[in-house]
């Protein structure tokens, strides 16, 4: 199997030609099952590989990538051709090796990359939606598993498994649709059945919802709209890169109060989840980051590249994508504090998802956004639907202000987050 041997060779070529290299490389198998009209479609195996070469010379950093092992001459050649024409920055090095020690799991060993294991996903996933009368119109599952490994010239070699199994389904009853989903690096954690259930019960409850009046109204966000919400501007807010280029509501403001007391927000990347590492994606050490303690901003996530130029160091939050170079990120995130009572428990207007989040405004916290599957919740429970309508707002100031957090707490991607009541929201309405 391609791997060690190709990166050495790699390393050893790029260091003659240049001060430093780095190279992520990852493998992987995947096989994904999909729904066409109410029923197992096609079924798809696959198998990926890739590579990506940084290079430094004279604090030019230049990079490429290849799907195909047998190039991997030309990619470093077109790395060093790039780092040629780029502007010189601020470098102190890629890192040494580390003694790390401790674990953190994103790999499950029982998980089986076949058709069979995600074709019978899919028939717990419609066998939960036939408990409700609705038409299923989409879905899937998928599993996966990678190996990812990260080197550079000043001797770094570190290499790790992943896993990942994931479903979805949508469902319509009449002009109501439900849409839930779950992903894990654990096939144990993930119930399909339920997942089918849960969608195809917000497309039938959803049914015959009454126009709300434009108002201001308490709401509880479930974890999917809280994530939605708030992932598209609280997270960009505690980016290093953007709190340096003035593009973060939270510049300047280390050891204020920006955040009601009861919330802290935190990475974990030790903690079971899908960005679980001991080592970011430029084998910088990883460590538990506490941005906001009960309120109060501490810290911001920093990459190589964005704390060198600005003589920070780097905080282990480097993440990539694809074949794509490496940028700020996080890995386990979680919003969290404590939890009094149920926030449900009081009339409210619930929130299943959002649509439209992509729209806010990263840097002043400015939202407005389409609700979906509301219903008016009473004693915990979801009482009457309501007919769509809009939400708006800031994310800043709703946050200062929250009526609790419920028990609730689901991973969505890789932020793990409750449902959260906000008392005195806008809705837009009839």
């Amino acid at each position: 199997m391609i791997g060690e041997d190709l990166i050495d060779r790699v390393l050893r070529a790029g260091e003659r030609k240049a001060d430093e290299v780095e190279v992520f490389y990852a493998r992987g198998e995947s096989v994904g099952t999909d729904i066409k009209k109410g029923i197992l479609g096609t079924a798809e195996e696959s198998e990926a590989w890739s590579m990506a070469i940084r290079t430094v010379k004279n604090g030019r950093i230049g990079s490429s990538s290849t799907s195909d092992p047998d190039r991997w001459k030309e990619c470093l050649d077109a790395a060093l051709a790039s780092g040629r024409l780029a502007t010189p920055q601020q470098w102190g090095g890629f890192p040494k090796p580390a003694g790390i020690t401790s674990s953190a799991s994103a790999a499950d060993k029982d998980l089986v990359v076949a058709v069979e294991d995600a074709a019978a996903m899919v028939a717990d996933l419609l066998a939960g939606a036939a408990e409700h009368p609705v038409e299923v119109v989409g879905g899937g599952a998928n599993l996966a598993r990678t190996y990812l490994a990260v080197a550079n010239t000043s001797g770094v070699l570190y290499g790790m498994d992943r896993t990942a199994a994931s479903v979805s389904l949508e469902a319509i009853r009449e002009q109501s649709t439900g849409y839930e989903f779950d992903a894990s690096p654990f096939r144990a954690e993930i119930d399909p059945r339920s997942v089918g259930e849960q969608a195809a019960s917000l497309a039938a409850r959803s049914l015959g919802g009454r126009d709300i009046e434009t108002g201001r109204y308490d709401v509880v966000l479930s974890p999917i709209a809280a994530a939605s919400i708030i992932g598209q501007v609280l997270l960009p807010a505690l980016s290093g890169r953007n709190v340096k280029a003035g593009r973060s509501f939270l510049a300047d403001k280390v050891g204020e109060q920006v955040l009601d007391e009861s919330l802290s927000v935190y990475d974990d990347p030790f903690a079971p989840g899908l960005g679980s590492t001991t080592w970011d994606a430029e084998g910088v050490p990883t460590r538990r980051l506490v941005f906001i303690d009960r309120g109060v901003l501490g810290e911001f996530a920093y990459d190589l590249k964005t704390g060198y130029r600005y003589g920070e160091r780097s905080t282990g939050s480097a993440v990539r994508s694809g074949g794509e170079g490496p940028g700020i990120g996080f890995h386990n995130l979680f919003l969290d504090g404590p939890r009094a009572k149920e926030p449900g428990d009081e009339r409210a207007v619930w929130i299943h998802d959002v649509v439209g989040a992509h729209t806010a405004n990263p840097f002043s916290g400015d939202f407005s956004v389409e609700i979906s599957n509301p219903f008016w919740m009473e004693g915990g429970d979801l009482v009457e639907p309501i007919r769509t309508a809009m939400f708006s707002g800031n994310v800043f100031e709703m946050l200062r202000d929250v009526g609790g957090l419920g028990k609730d707490t689901r991973r969505v991607g890789r932020l793990t987050i409750p449902s959260i009541r906000l008392n005195n929201q806008q809705i837009i309405g009839k």
